[in-house]
């Protein structure tokens, strides 16, 4: 039995049709958006009121960060399994934002252990100079991470089209040249106001889309 030959225009019609459905099928929850300027949002400010009122956790706050990979493997999982077409980009950016929690962990690991040996020292300049517009190491440190806050949010907003989270990681870049120049507690307003930028407003903007389009279609 000879195999029928498709046309051109049939062709092109079946391609439309896979196109179609692959739109159709495309899944974003917006709940990881959600999740990272939730934790990222609610760290930052904790870490202002730290500063602000002068007092002190028993424990690392940005350890946040650290258990919010947890839910993000699942979230990952769970629409991987929702999807029924995927495309290149998908498993990528669960990767890049998996990363991008374990390297603020880190990022902030770091900050931390620079802090506790450098803040001594400057708190001593202070005393001996008299300059107080040398506030703590955080005055710089804030800079890494907001920097690093553009990476994933950029990248995602490149590969979903989605000018309102690229805005979001330009703001990041923005505020970490900012916050060079300004005292640690206004750089953690700035670190909250990213992660609502970027992530959080984009991830609710998502999330409803996303339920609007899964009653459509149920």
């Amino acid at each position: 039995m000879e195999e029928k030959q498709l046309s051109e225009k049939e062709s092109l019609l079946i391609i439309q049709q896979m196109i179609s459905r692959a739109k159709d099928a495309f899944v974003d929850t917006g709940i990881g958006p959600i999740l990272w300027g939730a934790v990222i949002t609610i760290c930052s400010l904790v870490q202002f009121l730290q500063i602000q009122f002068d007092f002190k956790l028993p424990f690392d706050i940005w350890l946040l960060a650290l258990a919010a990979i947890i839910p993000q493997v699942f979230i990952s999982v769970k629409e991987r399994r929702e999807r029924k077409a995927k495309g290149w980009d998908h498993d990528i950016i669960g990767y890049v934002w998996i990363c991008f929690g374990i390297g603020i962990f880190v990022i902030n690991f770091i900050n931390n252990v620079a802090a506790d040996q450098l803040n001594p020292m400057l708190r001593e300049y202070r005393e001996l100079t008299g300059k107080t517009d040398i506030v703590n190491f955080w005055s710089f440190g804030t800079c890494y991470l907001l920097f690093v806050f553009g990476y994933p949010t950029i990248v995602t907003g490149a590969a979903r089209k989605f000018k309102l989270m690229i805005f979001g990681g330009v703001f990041c870049w923005v505020s970490a040249i900012v916050s060079a120049f300004t005292v640690a507690k206004i750089d953690f307003i700035l670190m909250a106001l990213s992660a609502t930028l970027a992530w959080l407003i984009p991830g609710l903007i998502l999330r409803r889309t996303y339920l609007l389009q899964k009653g459509k279609h149920v």
